[in-house]
């Protein structure tokens, strides 16, 4: 691969001109790509049950949470109902961007359970971009809405459990929560639907374009290779601010230095795959 200097002094990978007898051996790229294929052939059956289970129980707790906020709705909260969405809009963005470059950076697919059912997705994302927008819901979002179970029925618990007197109290946090566990859920929708060019609603679209959502072509900077910045896929707002710190830059800096493992290896290993 031939690489070239950016503005920011980080180099971006290109891809040299293959050899006649590579390029007609393998797809370099998309679904006929060697690695693609082998990746999506490790979703399981046991991956698919454990999507469905999550997708259920998370918006079961979601509507059930709802009802209750809106009991307990007072006109008092309405500022702190507001920072809170907001707040939780920004956690979310950046979880997702943690999430994103943890599971992009380190790690290997060849790690017991974990890695066939969750860095996989991340792997294949890489070399088949479009391979998301052919995922139905329960694939698409199982995983996110599995990370919000256990705040969701915290939440719903203490619905149940504590007094009004109480419930008034923490109802501004609950709000923050609620927002959080929305867009942490709807997450790798978004992120879809960044990939999804043609047939999206005009309401999507509406809220890409106002980036309100991830915009499509936002989300294209990150698919330059190396794929090393602008991991944030929720709303995408924290991405040029980070990346203005050289937030991730630094910390793989800093976890390299300490385990001597280098970044992205075993991103880059499957994307050579030509067998």
């Amino acid at each position: 691969m031939a690489s070239m200097e950016r503005q920011d002094g980080r180099g971006v990978e290109t891809p040299s001109p293959e050899p006649p007898t590579l390029a007609r051996t393998a797809a370099r790229w998309g679904s006929q790509h060697a690695g693609a294929r082998e990746l999506a052939n490790l979703y399981s059956p046991g991956k698919r049950c454990q999507e469905w289970i999550s997708v259920i129980l998370c918006f079961s707790l979601m509507a059930f949470n709802f009802i209750h906020l809106l009991a307990n709705f007072h006109l008092g909260h309405v500022w702190y109902i507001l920072l809170g969405i907001v707040a939780g809009i920004l956690t979310a963005d950046f979880a997702s961007g943690l999430v994103h470059w943890g599971a992009d950076t380190w790690g290997s697919v060849d790690l017991p359970v974990f890695g066939k059912a969750f860095i996989r997705p991340f792997r294949e994302h890489h070399i088949d971009p479009t391979a998301i927008t052919r995922h139905d819901f329960i694939e698409t979002n199982g995983d996110n809405c599995m990370l919000t179970l256990v705040p969701l029925a915290n939440m719903a618990f203490n619905f149940l459990t504590l007094s009004p007197a109480e419930i008034y109290h923490i109802y501004p946090f609950y709000c923050y929560l609620f927002a959080l566990g929305i867009f942490v859920t709807l997450t790798n929708q978004i992120h879809k639907w960044s990939h999804t060019y043609f047939g999206l609603p005009r309401w999507v679209v509406f809220l890409q374009d106002c980036h309100i959502i991830l915009p499509r072509k936002h989300h294209r900077i990150h698919h330059v290779a190396p794929h090393e910045t602008y991991f944030c896929i929720t709303t995408g707002w924290l991405n040029y601010p980070l990346e203005k710190l050289g937030f991730w830059r630094n910390l793989e800096d800093l976890i390299q230095g300490v385990t001597g493992e280098k970044p992205r290896a075993d991103d880059l290993k499957w994307a050579q795959k030509v067998k």
